[in-house]
């Protein structure tokens, strides 16, 4: 009897510890989610966009500027944060084997069909709204597959660098000579960071998958909705840290960038905003719209102005 009470008396205290546990837990989550007011520093002359980002990279223009050429390269992205380049390859054309040495590098597959061979995995064709990842110091290449050419938009790191197994013959780099090195460790996939995402199934409905990239230097977010008609004078939002740009996937996007007109982008279209400038983006006209949104911090913090009666608060 008394080995029965116990045990009667182990569960409770048990049981009594894990809802304390789950208690203290919630009470720190809502603390961290609490809203509050505070100051943030603003520099007393708007964020510049300096060359090549610019607020709104136009597909149509890049194509019609690059009309006739087969393999074209266009940097619309290019800060401390990350790297983006417009890439078209010839049918046939292939990359050689490299490897990022701490960075993880992510493709978006505009038009062609691509076939991505990547260290660990099963060789696959990429076509049009794959969304493509290598972890880093994985090796990987890309080939352009049918008769048409490739178009991508590369993204990694701010300044990454790219290495070569030493079995390639590694791509000229100026003012640089490469060495043989020994190197080892790489980085994995897991269930945030899947090797590809088809947007196809996500329109379909088939793949739930919103965050893309989920890195401690990177992060990509799915979103995507119906048409939106924010206030005029809402002015959205502003990060401090890291700057932040825009793949259109699907439909239009409304942008409201601090003091420039309000404008559409279609897709294939890149917006870029620096760090320290409001910004809104909502979701335009069409029947559904999506942006994949990027930017250099998984819990980036969002600074929104305060309402009316916040705005003589403490």
């Amino acid at each position: 009897m008394m080995r029965g009470s116990r045990h009667v008396m182990c569960v409770a205290l048990a049981s009594l510890g894990v809802a304390v546990f789950l208690a203290a837990r919630s009470g720190v989550h809502a603390q961290a989610q609490r809203e509050m007011l505070a100051w943030a520093p603003m520099p007393t002359e708007a964020s510049k966009w300096l060359a090549p980002n610019r607020p709104h990279w136009k597909l149509a223009e890049l194509q019609a500027k690059h009309k006739g050429e087969p393999n074209w390269t266009e940097t619309v992205v290019n800060d401390s944060t990350l790297r983006a380049e417009y890439i078209s390859m010839a049918p046939g054309m292939k990359t050689p084997r490299r490897l990022h040495p701490d960075t993880r590098a992510w493709w978006i597959v505009q038009d062609g069909q691509i076939r991505f061979t990547i260290e660990g995995q099963e060789p696959f064709v990429a076509r049009k709204g794959f969304l493509v990842q290598v972890p880093y110091r994985n090796v990987y290449s890309m080939e352009t597959v049918g008769d048409a050419p490739s178009l991508r938009l590369e993204v990694n790191i701010g300044g990454a660098t790219t290495m070569y197994p030493v079995d390639e013959k590694p791509a000229s780099l100026p003012g640089f000579d490469f060495i043989k090195v020994r190197i080892n460790g790489k980085g994995a996939y897991d269930a945030r960071n899947k090797p590809y995402v088809d947007f196809n199934a996500v329109v379909a409905g088939s793949d739930p998958t919103r965050r893309f990239i989920a890195d401690d230097r990177a992060v990509a977010n799915i979103i995507r909705g119906k048409p939106q008609n924010p206030a005029a004078a809402d002015k959205g939002h502003f990060h401090l840290e890291s700057s932040e740009f825009w793949f259109i996937l699907e439909g239009q996007i409304r942008y409201r960038i601090g003091s420039l007109p309000v404008f559409l982008a279609d897709q294939g279209d890149i917006v870029y905003v620096p760090k320290q400038t409001w910004h809104l983006a909502s979701h335009g006209p069409t029947e559904m719209s999506t942006r994949l949104a990027m930017n250099g911090y998984q819990d980036l913090l969002h600074n929104w102005e305060p309402t009316e009666d916040q705005q003589t608060r403490r």
